[in-house]
């Protein structure tokens, strides 16, 4: 399967397996944004690791032989099916944690940047190099994390960035060994899953709507969904918890 999924302990584990780069398919794209659907929808999740299998790269982007076969009128038809792929990462119910333990270059920077929070393996780079072969790049996504000139540059050479540059950039958020990629990702997301489940659905919500908010009505919509969140038994539970200084036993209501 070039896609596979683990559950336990409301940690779900997304593994990119399509040796030997984990090319992207307009079948894999629809695969990809379908299985964050779902898993964003269940119940036994709080927080997703985003990841690849092998060695060689967490993913290539697209699969340019399939790319060489396409024609131009097909094209508006493929790059919607790559918007929601990638608005269905971003947009997932709980947050999303990209382990990248190699390069990660086109769609593959992308997948990255959907992501709520990257850590990065010493070995991986990020690479726009979509102007290499013909096309424009994903601007819109990495422009959220780089500055401008650092997007640019990236667009118009090429070029990668290494996992360090990424990191003094603010792309990403720990580098790590390569052997120590898989626990540290996953000790992140055993401290997020141990959260009130509604208070990591709405908080995803609530980061995502305010993004490019100015400040004050940003707060104003935070605010809001404080408040529904008061009105929870989970939020309740977790006050107590705190005052009675034990662990919270939340039930998702």
């Amino acid at each position: 399967m070039p896609i596979e999924l683990e559950i336990a302990d409301r940690i779900a584990v997304v593994t990119l397996n399509n040796p030997p780069v984990n090319a992207v398919t307009l079948a894999l794209y629809e695969e990809i944004g379908n299985l964050f659907d779902e898993v964003g929808g269940r119940s036994d999740v709080n927080v997703v690791v985003f990841t690849s299998a092998g060695e060689r790269a967490f993913c290539a982007g697209l699969d340019l032989k399939e790319f060489l076969a396409a024609t131009v009128d097909e094209d508006p038809h493929r790059a919607a099916v790559v918007r929601k792929s990638f608005a269905q990462v971003r947009l997932c119910a709980v947050p999303v944690i990209g382990a990248i333990n190699g390069p990660a270059l086109g769609a593959g920077a992308v997948f990255a940047s959907v992501c709520d929070i990257r850590i990065a393996s010493k070995r991986a780079t990020f690479a726009m190099p979509e102007i290499n072969v013909g096309r424009c790049g994903g601007g819109a996504h990495m422009g959220r994390h780089l500055p401008q000139g650092w997007l640019r540059r990236m667009f118009f050479t090429g070029q990668p960035i290494d996992a360090e540059t990424a990191w003094r950039l603010g792309f990403v958020q720990d580098v790590v060994e390569p052997a120590a990629l898989t626990e540290t990702a996953m000790t992140m997301a055993r401290t997020i899953a141990a959260k009130a489940p509604l208070g990591l659905r709405m908080g995803k919500r609530s980061l995502n709507e305010i993004e490019d908010m100015p400040v004050e009505p940003g707060y104003e919509i935070e605010q809001g969904y404080s408040t529904r969140l008061m009105a929870t038994e989970d939020a309740r539970e977790a006050t107590r918890a705190v005052v009675e200084k034990r662990a919270p036993v939340f039930k998702g209501r």
